[in-house]
């Protein structure tokens, strides 16, 4: 190996660390004595309950590990957005399972829990999932209550989407293990079937405090909204759990007894590792987001025997188009090449930039994918579309449209890993979050913006540096350089990886070796919700 694979080793493992690092942080919760005074009452932490809830081997995945993280100083921060969600196997079914962690902040609902629970339904209805609900929350969190109460997407779509699933047939199942008060009463008796905790779980939409303040009735919450009363008097509940182990089995008595459901049909065949080393990500992968590098390589260590067929070779050479198959499932493969190349007419053509002619080729295979019933995945490390006379003249605006429509109508499942770049209209061809990918992921390496960090501070210098001239501001070459230096800053932390998936702009920061699991499981998922749509590519025809 040359001396630049090994820097790039270096640099991308040490990014790899800091993930390690952050999520170790996150998977603590709210702090060891909050844990040690929620162990103190007889109840499992959200994460042991989910370790105890799975199948024996079972290695889930996890939506959101990141959600909130430096989102809420003023509050004392919400790691994980104070509930975690999982996907695994409870008796061989994948299931999707949302825990409410009430060792941050009681399990209130900041802004970020509801956006992260809508995820999660958002998951269990696209792909048919059952959903499991582990509810132990104080609630909506009152300081905030005007950014999680009110709005289509805030706290009430959550009963509006146990109905719509209801409705689908997709199983719902909630264990009461804890405290659920109020709106967030409805979420678990919205589901099939209620399981309620003895002593330590408790249900009513207005606590003894307020009952008293309310109609100045004196009662007692085990009274008012305990296990007895609840599966002996109102029939809110359906069974009665001792503690939260008993909860968790009955959990899986029910699971164990769901019938086989229709497939979708996607193809699989027994899986096969990589044949290249896929360590060797770390090396290829450059430690500068500036620099070239060849896909094909990349693509070579998350396929199976490192063997792909590529569509359109020759042409169109900014993307590269393939069928491959990763973990046995057959997938399109539609990824940017960050090499310098030369087109069909020896022109030059920039890695990671979309021409026309890329743009049109991953339509057509775009169409393909829909038309054999394929699932795709994006590999994203794109600066955009070519700008430039030449581009405009030659319809580039057209052909990424195309491109575009071939995205948002593509009825297959679609993945997508954002490897390096995704800048601007680039993010949206290659479906970036807003053209609902079933998961996307981002590597430590990446990078979301509207466009590249220097050209923005440049532009956001010029308009800065103008307004202040316009002010009577006299700007010196330190002012200028100390404005600069903000901004890059300010740019720097909001095109983070770790930025973006505290926001859910992604489903979670994985290690590149995880890549191969996160597209398997997201295929299993989707291979259980099929699909009478078919695909049309809109008014922009192929």
């Amino acid at each position: 190996m040359d001396i630049n694979f090994n820097k790039n080793e270096d640099v991308n493992k040490l990014q790899l660390t800091e993930l390690k690092k952050k999520l170790l942080k996150v998977y603590k919760g709210g702090g060891k004595a909050r844990i040690d005074k929620h162990k103190a009452a007889g109840k499992l932490t959200a994460r042991e309950r989910l370790a105890y809830l799975f199948d024996k081997g079972c290695k889930p995945i996890e939506i959101g590990a990141l959600a909130g993280e430096d989102m809420y100083p003023e509050q004392g921060g919400c790691p994980s957005g104070g509930v975690v969600v999982q996907i695994g196997h409870i008796k061989k079914v994948q299931c999707i399972v949302v825990a409410n962690d009430a060792t941050v902040k009681a399990g209130a609902w900041f802004p970020i829990t509801g956006k992260k629970n809508l995820r999660a339904q958002e998951i269990a209805m696209e792909n048919r999932l059952p959903i499991i609900y582990l509810v132990d929350s104080a609630g909506v969190y009152l300081p905030m209550q005007d950014e999680i109460f009110p709005d289509k997407e805030h706290f009430g779509r959550i009963f509006r989407n146990n109905a719509v699933m209801s409705s689908r047939g997709i199983t719902q199942i909630s264990a009461i293990m804890g405290s659920c008060v109020a709106g967030g009463a409805y979420l678990p008796i919205m589901s099939d079937e209620a399981i309620i905790v003895d002593k330590t779980a408790s249900i009513f939409l207005a606590g003894s405090y307020l009952v008293k303040a309310a109609i100045g009735e004196d009662i007692d919450n085990e009274t008012l909204g305990g296990a007895t009363t609840h599966c002996a008097l109102s029939g809110v509940t359906d069974y009665k759990a001792a503690d939260d182990q008993d909860a968790l089995d009955k959990i899986k008595n029910i699971l164990g007894k769901i019938g086989a459901v229709e497939k979708a049909g996607y193809n699989r065949v027994k899986p096969e590792k990589p044949a290249e080393n896929q360590e060797e990500i770390f090396g290829i992968l450059p430690k500068n987001r500036t620099e070239p590098y060849e896909m094909r390589e990349i693509i070579k260590r998350l396929v199976d025997q490192s063997e792909f067929e590529e569509y359109k070779k020759e042409y169109g050479k900014t993307l590269i188009c393939a069928y491959a198959r990763i973990d046995g499932w057959a997938v399109g493969i539609v990824a940017n090449q960050r090499t310098v190349v030369k087109n069909a007419k020896k022109e030059m053509q920039f890695g990671g930039v979309i021409y026309s002619d890329s743009a049109d080729k991953a339509t057509r295979f775009i169409a393909n994918c829909n038309q054999k019933k394929i699932p795709l995945v994006f590999l994203q490390d794109v600066t955009g579309f070519m700008v430039g006379s030449k581009s405009e003249h030659g319809g580039i605006i057209k052909d990424g449209a195309k491109m575009v429509n071939a995205v948002s109508n593509s009825v297959v499942p679609k993945f997508t890993v954002i490897i390096g770049n995704s800048y601007g209209a680039g993010n949206y061809a290659m479906c970036g979050k807003a053209y609902d990918p079933r998961l996307i992921v981002a590597w430590p390496s990446a990078k979301l913006a509207v466009m590249g960090g220097a050209q923005a501070a440049k532009v956001l210098l010029q308009i800065e540096t103008s307004t202040l001239r316009k002010q009577g501001e006299k700007i010196s070459e330190e002012r200028t350089a100390s404005i600069l230096e903000s901004i890059e800053q300010k740019y720097e932390t909001q095109t983070s990886p770790y930025y973006a998936a505290a926001r859910l702009w992604t489903d979670a920061v994985i290690n590149p070796l995880d890549t191969r699991k996160w597209i398997s499981t997201g295929i299993e998922a989707a291979n259980q919700a099929p699909t009478d749509k078919t695909y049309n590519p809109g008014l922009i025809q192929v």
